[in-house]
Order: structure tokens, then sequence, then C-alpha cells
């Protein structure tokens, strides 16, 4: 049985919901899920996990959150090295340029991104939910 993680920031409740679809989908996988607020995830968790979800809505200039989640990040980047990850996120504006450059920063830490990154545009609808699901089965 593999480990998952699912590490997310939420401010209006977007992304928590797609946490929870993450979960979902690796539980359904049989993985054993923890399920994370950022604010209570460090570098020295990362080894305990056969794979991380990370999840955190764009904020100001399509950036990731800035007073929990992108410090967090910030701490387990050097440890994500080989590790198996996803992301997923929500935005209200923007092209999805925070996710791209997301994607660029873990690529540059040396992660493996197991499966195509989830964004919502606002809540997520019944196509993002089930996307997420599939994010978390990927991991699992």
């Amino acid at each position: 049985m593999s480990k998952v993680a699912v590490v997310y920031w939420s401010g209006t409740g977007n992304t928590e919901a797609m946490a929870y679809a993450v979960e979902e989908g690796a539980k359904d996988k049989g993985a054993e899920v923890s399920f994370i607020q950022a604010a209570d995830f460090s570098a020295d968790q990362v080894s305990a996990y056969d794979a991380i979800a990370f999840g955190c809505p764009a904020m100001g200039d399509e950036v990731l959150e800035e007073s929990e989640f992108d410090p967090m990040f910030t701490d387990v980047e050097a440890a994500l090295s080989g590790k198996k990850i996803a992301l997923f996120g929500s935005y209200g504006w923007g092209d999805g340029q925070w996710m791209r450059d997301w994607e660029d920063r873990c690529r540059a830490a040396g992660a493996e991104l197991v499966t195509d990154s989830v964004t919502a545009n606002d809540a997520p609808g019944d196509e993002e939910t089930e996307l997420c699901k599939a994010l978390g089965a990927a991991l699992a």
C-alpha cells in the first residue's frame, strides 16, 4: 500500500474541495492518505510518503499563497528530488501562469510530476472533480 500526502492551502474552499477529491481518488486505489494543511507540513515529513499532491490557489499576480503555502513549499523543495508529486489548485483570473511556473519550479527541484496538473476556475465542477480523483489515483 502506498502512502500519499495531500498537502494544501485554501482560502475560499475551492482548493480544499479539490483536495478532498484527490484524497478520494488515492483512497479508491488503496493508498493510505494523509490530509495535511500547508502550515502543518515540512521538509522532514517528505520522506515518509511515496507520493505527494500539493494544492494551492493562484493569489495576487498569479503566485502561490505567500504567507503559509509558499514558505512551506520553499522549505520542502530541496527534499522533492526524485519524489512523485502532482499539483492542483483554483484560480479566479489570469490564464494559469502560476501553475506553469509552479510546475517549472518542481521540475527544477528534480521532482517527478506523475500526471497533468489540475486547475479549476473558481469552484471545481464535475469535470475538475473527476480530474482531481484521477490525479489522486495516479499518485497511488
